[in-house]
């Protein structure tokens, strides 16, 4: 995340290198969205620093399924239909697993800095390569999108995912094929990887440290968790579309890796959400993120997060929304959003401090160490929010009939 931005895209090289398979702070208008909390206080007090809660401190998120529609009461095959996915996403959420995501975290942050000019960013992207190729049996394509900028090279990973052929119930029914995947409706869930540590006097980006922990190895390592969970609902046919999980390159270097893929894409482009989770570790003060969105065409997909969070009772409160006009929000979903594609970004604050919020001192420099990252439960409902999000336009039932 970084605080100012020139929106103008340089020239770029592309090179595309497939594994395992083919394909100033911003000025924004603020409300809060009220939601429910699933029982838990949002200023109940964090996990030590460093520490991992138990699943007790935390809590699943409710599995109860909201009050069926009206044109679902006088169906029951669709009332019942809505039901099966509803408990389906709530226990993929549920599933999300915090003691894995710290291993991820801590992994990210020992390579010392992830800034694309340093020897560990090569450390990090072999590790985040490592991760996603391990899952590729269970249908995971992997891609690199490299580019460069300004002589720094960089480069972006993809792991994509498509809904599984000929997928069996566990008692071994044959179930509803899929629809085929068409060229557009995919979901984009992204972070940044690499880091940066320029609020220190004489940083040197080649040699010095940038662990980067809080931003953004929190999104970093709930992308590498959630891709185990959509590995599961494949497995279950209870994937309907095409969902691409994108560690961006460059953002720290105002969402050059992003602003690259974009520039790739067809037009139309073939998303129909991009949903960006950056910098969602620290808060003393209370569960509560930012939900940053873009112009009218991601207004639907603003008030689709805002439903999810009362619907599944994530219990992020407040989630604060805030309108970003232009490219001075710098985030990876800045590129998509201002090019019309419904984008969001969850983060624990984007402009000052506040009375829900204190500011992170360890922001952009090398004390933003993994044990500064001390709400974990909020890091854990970041990520439950994002997944339940994309699953809410994905998630399919897969039953033969629904009587």
């Amino acid at each position: 995340m970084r605080a100012a931005l020139a929106l103008a895209v340089p020239a770029l090289a592309l090179v595309i290198v497939a594994a395992c398979g083919p394909p100033a702070r911003a000025t924004a208008t603020a409300t809060t969205a009220t939601a429910a909390t699933g029982g838990e206080s949002a200023s109940a007090t964090a996990a030590p620093a460093g520490g991992v809660p138990s699943p007790a401190s935390v809590g699943p998120p409710s599995s109860a399924p909201a009050a069926a529609s009206v044109s679902s009461q006088q169906n029951p095959s669709a009332a019942g239909s809505e039901v099966v996915l509803t408990q389906a996403v709530a226990a993929s959420v549920a599933s999300l697993d915090l003691g894995r995501m710290n291993d991820h975290l801590l992994a990210l942050a020992a390579v010392e800095s992830r800034d694309p000019r340093h020897p560990g960013h090569a450390k990090a992207v072999a590790y985040i390569r490592e991760q996603l190729e391990a899952l590729t049996y269970r249908g995971w394509r992997i891609e690199s999108l490299r580019t460069v900028y300004q002589g720094i090279p960089l480069e972006s990973i993809f792991a994509t995912i498509d809904p599984a052929p000929g997928a069996r119930a566990p008692n071994g029914v044959a179930q509803q094929p899929p629809p085929p995947v068409g060229e557009r409706g995919w979901v984009m869930l992204a972070a940044h990887y690499d880091s940066t540590a320029t609020r220190t006097a004489g940083w040197r980006p080649s040699v010095d440290p940038a662990p980067g922990a809080d931003d953004n190895a929190t999104g970093t390592a709930a992308l590498l968790e959630i891709q185990r969970a959509l590995s599961d609902l494949r497995a279950e046919g209870r994937l309907g579309q095409r969902v691409v999980l994108a560690f961006f390159d460059g953002e720290e270097l105002f969402f050059k890796g992003s602003a690259a893929y974009l520039a790739t894409l067809p037009r139309p482009a073939p998303y129909a959400a991009v949903l960006n989770i950056d910098m969602v570790g620290f808060n003393p003060l209370a569960d509560r993120l930012d939900l940053i969105w873009y112009t009218d065409g991601s207004a639907a997909l603003r008030d689709r997060v805002v439903a999810t969070n009362a619907k599944y009772q994530i219990g992020i409160a407040p989630l604060n929304l805030q309108f970003a006009a232009d490219g001075n929000t710098i985030l990876d979903a800045a590129p998509f959003g201002l090019a019309g594609i419904p984008s969001i970004a969850l983060v624990e604050r984007y402009g000052s401090a506040d009375a829900t919020y204190p500011g992170n001192p360890a922001f952009h420099t090398p004390n933003d160490t993994p044990a500064g990252v001390t709400n974990r439960r909020l890091w854990l409902k970041a990520a439950r929010l994002t997944l339940a999000t994309a699953l809410e336009m994905v998630v399919r039932d897969p039953r033969p009939s629904v009587r």
